[in-house]
């Protein structure tokens, strides 16, 4: 007692103890978001506000530098994230109009800032030079709140970020030039060095770094821990590396965000965990700390400084609003949508502040620009968080009422497990396959033999299904567990899914390949055959070796006929969005007629997913494409229940022919919705039927695109 009153009585301001400094920014984190909303008010903005009456410049309650270390930190992160976010498919699609939008964000400013830098602030060519790169350059500061929002896939956002890479680069390479010239190092050394240096830094980031972390996920499968120290590792390693080449380190932490985007799919434990550590921790302390870099009382020193200070605020809003509005028009982008990405272009702190305090440390500029440029900092961040959240908003309402209607019937993906070492997986793949927008939770199921060891086998299935819940937790999924008693699996299976109106059905299988026991062989024993007769959806049978986020290219094969399946349009959706979360190309083996079916439906629907086709006539051809299938590929071989149409009598021995030719792949055998009339048998053949239902439901993807269209274009004048 005695001693903590000492310890109270000596604490004095700044705060120097590590202990009470971290005590405090915490509740500062909880406890301004909270406040600040009831005025509608940005939470990044309380953040900043807060560090700045905490800072050496409001109140002096924590000493200069000491969450130093917490800010940078959090800095590298939301870069990182920035990176990991983006749709890679998007963003190469897109890569054109990031390269515009970059060269705008950059040169605007850079020759608007030249013009008043030199006209009417009267700086020298290398003050002019320094300052003006620093009005081209921005920090993502409000890009948590679009991620909040849920706009990242917006092609705005994916723009802006691929932009903020390209301009930040170039005014850091500037920044080396301009120190390299102040110092007398400007020579060919320098320059041969520089670009040396860069090219040996991007090729461990850009290969090296992915190679490396498909080899760790694939070695280490179940330690999520070391998962996360593992990334966490190679971001600040990657921050690092950036530095030694000559440049920041948030370059570094972008490019490996990209590098590890194809490694942690956005639905993963791991990429919840990133962003929840991200979100509650790091970039809080780097928004608290870009708070204590402002010193409103540069104000007061004169006219000069609140000169300066003016004109630099003025020009770096005015130059990246129209560095948005040329864009705007340029690609015919919505008001909305240029104001997105203003609100997230516009904010300057971590590269400017860099920036202006290496000029000011080498006497290139005076104290009057660098205070002028610490309240430019705080003027752009407020605006760029409040112009980042209202058009956001609107993004969001705009995107949610362009959505069509769910259908009747959602999915249900139903998930029979009984092997605890199979568990995680299946459940990442449901996870994967799974529509975001719909709120219909996955359904573990577990089986009990009703027998006199029910009762035992009861509470031994329940304690197996916790794992489920608590993976499915991780990911924050929606997850109900169900139980059932029945005389044998099959039976369980099918009862199950008629009761909970279930779209698809995901399994596990070994490597039995009779025709009573290929499949499924480890769930208590049941026959494959005996589930895909009284289960008519979707089938998934999954054999998983490595994690499906270590898969490089997903190799999709098609049998002939299967466009005429009800399940057709259905299951392809599916196995695109697996390409996509999984970040892996895809291959498609198909006919024309089925491609030509396929590359419709793909126009209509705008999904962003890469397709290469490639012919494939017969299905007993199966085995040429193992000449295209790597190690690190995912097979999935579309299959058909006997009497269906796409039915083939060499798909009774594709499992056989998978377990010995694709052993160290990992496999999907996907079964189609069919219907329960054995067409054959009534005398029905393919060359009879017509793509009527197919082409039916792909005109009505159509008029509702062009619905929406009429709808959001507004009534003619």
């Amino acid at each position: 007692m005695v001693h903590s009153l000492v310890l109270l009585m000596d604490t004095h301001l700044p705060l120097k103890d590590p202990v009470p400094i971290f005590s405090l920014v915490l509740f500062i984190i909880l406890l301004a978001p909270i406040i600040l909303r009831k005025f509608r008010i940005p939470s990044i903005i309380g953040l900043i506000l807060a560090g700045m009456a905490i800072g050496e410049h409001g109140f002096g309650i924590i000493e200069k530098g000491s969450i130093d270390l917490f800010g940078k930190a959090g800095l590298l992160y939301i870069m990182f994230l920035a990176g990991l976010e983006l749709d890679m498919t998007e963003f190469r699609k897109n890569r054109y109009r990031s390269m515009v939008f970059g060269a705008l964000t950059f040169f605007i400013p850079l020759l608007l800032g030249f013009v008043v830098c030199t006209y009417v602030l009267h700086f020298n060519f290398k003050a002019t030079l320094l300052v003006s790169s620093m009005f081209a350059t921005h920090t993502l500061v409000a890009y948590p709140l679009a991620s909040r929002l849920g706009i990242t896939k917006n092609e705005a956002v994916t723009v802006a970020v691929g932009g903020t890479i390209i301009t930040d680069t170039a005014v850091l390479l500037i920044l080396a030039v301009i120190t390299g010239a102040q110092v007398g190092n400007l020579d060919t050394y320098f320059w041969v060095k520089l670009g040396i240096s860069l090219t040996i830094f991007a090729l461990i980031i850009l290969w090296l770094m992915p190679v490396l972390g498909r080899w760790f996920f694939k070695k280490i499968k179940d330690d999520k821990t070391s998962h996360f120290i593992f990334v966490m590792a190679l971001v600040f390693a990657a921050a690092f590396l950036a530095e030694l080449a000559g440049v920041e380190g948030i370059i570094g932490a972008f490019l490996a965000g990209l590098a590890l985007n194809q490694l942690i799919p956005h639905t993963s434990p791991l990429m919840n965990r990133i962003e929840f550590v991200g979100n509650a921790l790091f970039i809080p302390f780097f928004l608290i700390s870009v708070g204590m870099l402002v010193d409103l009382r540069v104000l007061l020193k004169g006219p000069e400084a609140l000169i300066i200070a003016g004109a630099l605020t003025l020009m770096a809003l005015s130059s990246k609003w129209f560095a948005a509005f040329f864009t705007q028009l340029i690609f015919k982008y919505s008001a909305t949508q240029r104001n997105v990405i203003f609100g997230l272009s516009s904010a300057h702190a971590a590269a400017t502040i860099a920036v202006i305090l290496i000029g000011f440390n080498m006497g290139i500029v005076d104290e009057h620009v660098l205070n002028g440029t610490v309240v430019l900092i705080l003027i752009t961040c407020l605006v760029g968080s409040f112009v980042t959240e209202n058009a956001g908003r609107r993004l969001a309402l705009q995107e949610a009422e362009q959505k069509p209607e769910l259908p009747d019937q959602p999915e249900r993906i139903l998930v029979p497990v009984s092997n605890p070492e199979r568990i995680e997986a299946l459940l990442d793949f449901a996870v994967m396959i799974k529509d975001a927008k719909v709120p219909t939770p996955i359904y573990p199921l577990a089986v009990v033999q009703d027998n006199e060891e029910a009762r035992d086998k009861i509470h031994l299935t329940n304690k197996m299904m916790e794992k489920a819940v608590i993976h499915a937790a991780a990911t924050e999924s929606n997850v109900q567990v169900v139980t059932r008693i029945d005389l044998n699996v099959s039976d369980g299976i099918a009862r199950a899914a008629k009761e909970l109106m279930i779209s698809d059905v995901i399994l596990g299988w070994t490597d039995k390949t009779s025709t009573t026991d290929r499949l499924f062989g480890n769930i208590f024993g049941t026959t494959m055959d005996n589930v895909l007769q009284s289960v008519w959806e979707t089938v998934y049978v999954c054999n998983f070796l490595y994690p499906l986020n270590t898969t490089k290219k997903m190799v999709l094969v098609l049998p002939p006929n299967t466009e005429y399946e009800i399940g057709f349009l259905h299951y392809l959706q599916k196995m695109f969005l697996l390409a996509k979360q999984a970040g892996a190309k895809l291959l498609v083996f198909c006919n024309a007629k089925t491609q030509s079916i396929t590359e419709a439906f793909i126009t209509q629907s705008k999904l962003s997913v890469e397709v290469t086709f490639k012919q494939f006539e017969s299905i007993e051809d199966f085995l040429i494409l193992s000449r295209e299938v790597t190690r690190d590929d995912l097979v999935v071989v579309v299959t058909a229940r006997k009497g269906t149409l796409s039915y083939h009598a060499y798909l009774e021995n594709i499992p056989g022919k998978m377990s010995r030719h694709f052993k160290d792949n990992n496999v999907i055998l996907l079964y189609p919705e069919q219907t329960e009339i054995d067409y054959l048998e009534a005398g029905l053949q393919p060359e009879d039927l017509t793509l009527a239902p197919i082409q039916e439901q792909l005109a009505n993807l159509n008029k509702l695109g062009k619905a929406f269209k009429r709808i959001f274009k507004g009534p003619k004048k």
